[in-house]
């Protein structure tokens, strides 16, 4: 996979974007704005790796890699969030 320095900014900036929608999404997570952020940054990561494996498309531009990476972001706190209260919600 091969990624230009335009497309590493876009999935940075998304994830921003993503990480504080996915906080706003996912309530008592308990990082704050900038777990938050960082968590989105991944999760922007994750979902521009794995969607497009799965086959998964929502179409094309900006709005649809801020919908996939909140998406991934939101997993991504799920996950974080059973990992650290041992299994449950």
């Amino acid at each position: 996979m091969h990624m230009s320095n335009e497309s590493l900014l876009v999935i940075l900036f998304v994830g921003l974007i993503a990480g504080w929608l996915a906080g706003k999404i996912v309530r008592g997570t308990g990082f704050g704005i900038l777990g938050d952020i960082l968590v989105g940054i991944a999760g922007a990561l994750i979902a521009s790796w794995l969607f497009p494996k799965l086959g998964i498309h929502l179409g094309t531009g900006l709005v649809s890699e801020i919908i996939y990476s909140a998406i991934g972001a939101v997993i991504l706190l799920l996950i974080v969030r059973l990992l650290r209260t041992g299994g449950r919600f």
